[in-house]
């Protein structure tokens, strides 16, 4: 007599709570990289728009301070956070990162190959040009006394552009002079300091000041500020902490992205779980003992009218 007994299979029921496991585990993936790179496209915005701020008055701090020592601290402070090696890199990780978006969107393995390689290149490319343009600028307060060499050209026809650049740095940092607003009657003909000294501009008003009220003119120098310029500012402090950020987020991404490549690459290559088969009806058994069928198939899961995954023994008696 032939009796067939169907039952849950344990090893298929491991084998489906893994796909499901595996599946979620994907998702988040997903969701990370979406979220990674999202953060990649704010701080690369970021990091532009800081050192193109800064870069507009590290030039004015350059012009002020040409063929003095201070230029060459600026330089120094300075040339990580605005070297055309990092403007590049910030504009080109906002295109991976796109890439990367759309990689994770469509579960490419082509395009999230690239993705990885692309980051692993950005990241060797930063920390190498970090270590490079690395340096602790020597810059002493005394320094701060070669600017006065730039004050007699102020006016002249020629110096139009230094003349300007003194104004815009005057006006915009509320200083005067280098140490104190005499400055510029010490070094110049000049009988008072620029209009840019006063604190409310307007024609005349430092001549004004001058003969009458002192204290409508700045009464800190300008060699400070520069001084302070150059020992950091607090959006140099920022693009630094956006550069250490950006790094860390790129080792996250790679770590994330091998993942997911792992788990798209498992998933299609799986060859799915194994089902027992009967043996036809009329072969009949080798022996009256009771065993179970030999024949193993690669096939897919056999399941019942409500979706539950079994497979079928035969008893032979």
């Amino acid at each position: 007599m032939v009796a067939w007994v169907r039952m849950r299979s344990p090893v298929l029921a491991i084998a489906v709570a893994l796909r499901m496991a595996r599946e979620d585990a994907v998702r988040c993936l997903r969701c990370l990289l979406y979220a990674i790179n999202l953060l990649f496209w704010l701080m690369s915005i970021c990091v532009l728009g800081v050192a193109a701020w800064l870069r507009d008055y590290l030039n004015t701090v350059l012009t002020l301070a040409a063929h003095t020592r201070l230029e060459e601290a600026a330089v120094l402070t300075y040339s990580p956070a605005v070297h055309p090696v990092i403007i590049a890199v910030c504009c080109f990780l906002i295109i991976v990162a796109m890439v990367g978006y759309c990689g994770t969107l469509k579960c490419n393995l082509l395009l999230l190959s690239w993705y990885f390689g692309s980051l692993l290149v950005i990241f060797c490319v930063e920390l190498a040009s970090g270590v490079w343009t690395y340096d602790e600028p020597s810059v002493q307060r005394s320094d701060m006394i070669s600017l006065k060499s730039r004050m007699p050209n102020y006016g002249l026809q020629r110096y139009q552009w230094l003349t300007h650049t003194w104004n815009t740095f005057q006006t915009e940092f509320k200083c005067c002079g280098v140490i104190y607003f005499t400055d510029w009657l010490e070094m110049t003909e000049m009988e008072w300091p620029p209009d840019s000294c006063c604190s409310n501009q307007y024609p005349g008003c430092a001549r004004h000041a001058h003969y009458r009220d002192l204290s409508d003119l700045h009464q800190e120098g300008c060699g400070p500020k520069i001084y302070s310029f150059i020992r950091g500012t607090k959006q140099l402090q920022v693009l630094r902490f956006l550069g250490v950020s950006i790094g860390v987020a790129q080792i996250l991404a790679m770590t994330l992205t091998l993942t997911l490549l792992w788990a798209l690459y498992y998933d299609r290559t799986d060859p799915g779980p194994l089902t027992i088969t009967h043996p036809p009806q009329g072969e009949a058994p080798k022996s009256g003992n009771t065993r179970p069928a030999e024949a193993w198939s690669n096939t897919a899961t056999t399941s019942n009218g409500h979706g539950h995954t079994q497979f079928e023994m035969e008893t032979l008696s």
